[in-house]
């Protein structure tokens, strides 16, 4: 299991001192190395099939945008808004993103790989269909967030909350929500198996668990 850190402040980063300011337009199938985009507003951005390596993203709004089969490798994103922006099929390795919002976004069909998540909000956010392994969510909102068909393996979510989340046909591997404050699960609560909760989770559980078994809880 990944295990929580601290985020990182921009110039703890390895690449800092070689960043170049980002100047210019995102282009389709552009190559983006040790580039800082700073303050920057991209609106409906075409950026699908782009590579970003060892960048960092501080306080940009994306506001829509194409980055379909982009790759982030590497990539630091602090207070970073995406509103509605289409990010399906891309690939995140190494990252890390902090105090940043993501709402309306699709990451459906995404490959998440050892990438933490600090103190972000995300709302209605699709990961349907995706793969997430050695993910953190640290202290996040994850509200109507819909994992449906997607395989997670060592995720964990501490100190975060889940609303109405959507778990259809997922596949959980090693996934820890015990260390979750409020596990809301809206669909798919059979795929939990496989995955840890506490004990008060399992209370709060109890109802749907027992509708999914067709157990009929009775007093009296």
């Amino acid at each position: 299991m990944t295990r929580r850190r601290e985020p990182r402040e921009l110039d703890a980063l390895p690449y800092a001192g070689h960043l170049d300011a980002f100047d210019g337009a995102i282009e389709r199938e552009g190559a983006y190395e040790r580039v800082h985009f700073d303050g920057t507003v991209l609106a409906d951005a075409q950026g699908g099939n782009c590579r970003f390596g060892e960048s960092a993203f501080s306080s940009v709004t994306f506001e829509g945008g194409r980055f379909r089969r982009s790759r982030f490798d590497d990539v630091w994103l602090h207070s970073v808004r995406f509103v509605g922006t289409d990010l399906a099929e891309t690939t995140w390795l190494d990252g890390e993103c902090t105090a940043s919002v993501l709402a309306g976004v699709q990451v459906h069909a995404a490959a998440l790989h050892r990438t933490v998540f600090h103190q972000c909000k995300f709302d209605s956010v699709n990961f349907r269909g995706s793969t997430l392994k050695d993910v953190v969510f640290v202290d996040c909102l994850l509200r109507d967030v819909d994992f449906g068909g997607a395989s997670l393996t060592a995720v964990s979510f501490p100190g975060s909350t889940l609303d109405a989340a959507r778990l259809d046909r997922a596949a959980l591997t090693r996934v820890d929500f015990s260390g979750a404050l409020a596990l809301g699960i809206a669909s798919g609560i059979e795929a939990l198996r496989g995955a840890t909760i506490s004990s008060l989770q399992m209370l709060d559980l109890a109802p749907a668990l027992a509708r999914h078994i067709g157990l009929t809880v009775k007093d009296g």
